[in-house]
């Protein structure tokens, strides 16, 4: 006679707060969280996607610069000579890493233009602060406003991305060139 199997407190802790979790995330769920199986996930899994979706959902919505305190503000660039605009172009990187925001694709972009760009679109733009070791805020620096692909084309995409792309629109992509000017920014902790 096979003996019956005893979770053990671990197991019984994870599923005690996957009931929470399911408790707390309903009230914000519609239809389409329900095309994951959940069945197919292990319930520690089942349990970060759920933490991860309350978070979100919970987060509050915020311009990054109010993300800091003292809000993070950057002076105008024409008033910095290039050893300053330098020094704090990096300080405000290594401050927007500490809130688990990288920046992507930005080797096109003087210190000036990115300095511009991180004051002008980023510090500027409402983003949901979610609070997870493991989430990052990726910002992609070679997005235009209007859509237009052709910087990402030009400076980062693959080969195979250039080619699906080449395939899709029927024309070719714009040449391929090195960017001007490479940086190693930090980036997402694994």
């Amino acid at each position: 006679m096979p003996l019956a199997r005893h979770p053990n407190p671990d197991e019984v802790d994870c599923l005690l707060r996957n009931g929470e979790l399911r408790t707390a995330i309903e009230p914000y769920l519609d239809e389409a969280v329900w095309e994951i199986d959940f069945r197919q996930l292990p319930t520690e899994a089942e349990n970060r996607f759920l933490e991860s979706m309350l978070a979100w959902e919970l987060a509050p919505l915020a311009p990054v610069a109010r993300w800091f305190e003292p809000p993070l503000a950057m002076q105008p660039a024409c008033t910095l000579d290039d050893d300053q605009l330098r020094e704090r172009l990096w300080e405000v990187i290594e401050r927007l890493h500490v809130k688990r925001i990288v920046l992507d694709h930005t080797d096109h972009l003087s210190d000036r233009e990115l300095y511009a760009l991180i004051r002008r679109d980023i510090l500027p733009a409402p983003l949901k602060q979610v609070d997870l070791p493991d989430n990052f805020v990726h910002w992609d620096c070679s997005a235009s406003a209007e859509g237009d692909p052709s910087i990402w084309l030009t400076y980062y995409a693959s080969d195979e991305e250039r080619e699906i792309w080449r395939l899709e629109e029927g024309r070719d992509p714009p040449p391929r060139q090195v960017p001007p000017h490479p940086r190693a920014l930090p980036v997402a902790d694994l």
